[in-house]
């Protein structure tokens, strides 16, 4: 009964409209209350949910991506991206998938990246003769490399949620291979349906220009460098490496680029108080739900009814893929990744799946479910910035979803393609 409170709570708090955050707490609490137990217990869970340093490079990095949204270090990713691979067919389609590519590895956010590159290509696009719903759906599911490149706030918070244990440098390590290959995956992709539709190619402007525009872009990738190369290197935590970024990527848009202005400014410091509180007050909450979920012995029941299904590791995987993806399309990511990780880890644990690789499974089913109806943040990001109705876009996105679920399924049953740079680290 207990049980059914905590989760029958929060679903109707979350159906209702109440902020995921806060229905977490809400559920929690009640359920604390149904039992009898202390409600000291309840607030030093949400207390210790946050009480981790490595929580406190969450900020930074959110604070270097809106750094670089609002510092104009898309549109010189653009420039480099277009010079390298824009003449090929339906040039702009690929451009815009490795634009995502770059961008993403720097600012770690989806959202950012179909707000920065979204409102420079997808209008270039269209002035190209390219249909308004191919460019919104490169768009948006290009979009998926801030989440799986790192460096990415979404590992630290998978990181915690999997309650110790896991190394955020080979997270790190674990993320390039996978996020890379689901670029490529929606690279080929964009040029199929690019050449199914007839679209042009660029003229190709030629090797000078192109280390021109690569040299332009480089201050702006160095960010991520400092970042993931501080955090593999030993040099800086993890929490470090966020500070160090941050302050480069304030210096390179003050001093080289010299494109942030001081309203600018004020924007990216707004925006990351706001998107740091959310996911802390998330992460507070989510800590009294985990331990709810333990105390029913969630993990230990879920494992119990995949296992009556089928003993078969590839049908298990299978099944955990499923329910990740339908939770993904009704529910918020950060908020899923804290709930789903205490409970579907241990199980692909149980079948000897590396966590790192779980993690990766995780992110990009997750993933996925950002850019499908009827709760896809990044499906509606992309409209708005695109200026098409949602369900033109949803009607040819599909070849899309097949990309990202080719790579998903690589992912899932070759580990190589995860743990192969992590193996390597932990060699050296």
């Amino acid at each position: 009964m207990g049980l059914f409170i905590l989760l029958g709570i929060f679903a109707l708090c979350v159906v209702i409209g109440m902020p995921v955050a806060f229905a977490l707490g809400v559920a929690a609490v009640s359920a604390f209350f149904y039992e009898g137990l202390p409600m000291m217990i309840a607030f030093q869970r949400i207390i210790s949910g946050i009480s981790i340093f490595a929580l406190m490079a969450i900020p930074f990095f959110i604070f270097a991506g809106e750094l670089m949204f609002h510092g104009g270090i898309a549109m010189r990713l653009v420039r480099f991206a277009s010079s390298a691979v824009g003449s090929m067919r339906g040039g702009l389609g690929v451009v815009n998938v490795f634009s995502s590519m770059l961008f993403g590895g720097i600012s770690g956010s989806a959202i950012a990246d179909i707000s920065a590159l979204g409102s420079i290509l997808i209008p270039v696009m269209k002035e190209k003769g390219y249909d308004d719903d191919y460019a919104v759906n490169v768009t948006v599911t290009s979009s998926l490399a801030g989440i799986i490149i790192p460096p990415s706030h979404n590992m630290i918070i998978y990181a915690v949620a999997a309650g110790g244990g896991i190394s955020i440098s080979k997270l790190f390590l674990a993320g390039f291979v996978p996020g890379i290959l689901m670029c490529v995956c929606l690279a080929v992709v964009s040029y199929l349906v690019a050449v199914k539709r007839g679209y042009s190619s660029e003229v190709f402007p030629g090797f000078l220009i192109l280390i021109q525009h690569f040299f332009f872009a480089l201050p702006g990738l160095m960010t991520a460098v400092i970042i993931v190369g501080g955090v593999l290197s030993g040099v800086f935590t993890v929490t470090e490496s966020g500070a160090f970024g941050t302050i480069y990527a304030f210096l390179v848009t003050i001093i080289v680029y010299r494109s942030l202005s001081w309203e600018k400014f004020k924007l990216a410091v707004v925006n990351s108080v706001k998107t740091t509180s959310m996911v802390m007050i998330l992460i507070a909450c989510a800590g009294a739900f985990a331990y709810l979920l333990t105390f029913y012995q969630v993990p230990q029941k879920m494992a119990g009814l995949l296992m009556s299904i089928s003993e078969n590791p590839i049908a298990i995987l299978l099944m955990i893929n499923l329910m990740l993806l339908l939770l993904g399309m009704i529910m918020d990511m950060a908020a899923l990744i804290l709930i789903c990780t205490p409970i579907f880890l241990p199980v692909a644990i149980s079948i000897g799946i590396d966590p790192y690789q779980f993690g990766m499974i995780l992110l990009l089913n997750l993933g996925l479910g950002l850019c499908t109806p009827p709760v896809g943040a990044c499906l509606f990001v992309g409209c708005a910035v695109g200026g098409v109705k949602l369900e033109d876009a949803v009607k040819t996105i599909w070849p899309f979803y097949i990309g990202i679920l080719v790579a998903l399924m690589l992912v899932t049953f070759v580990p190589a393609i995860s743990l192969t740079l992590p193996n390597l680290l932990s060699g050296l």
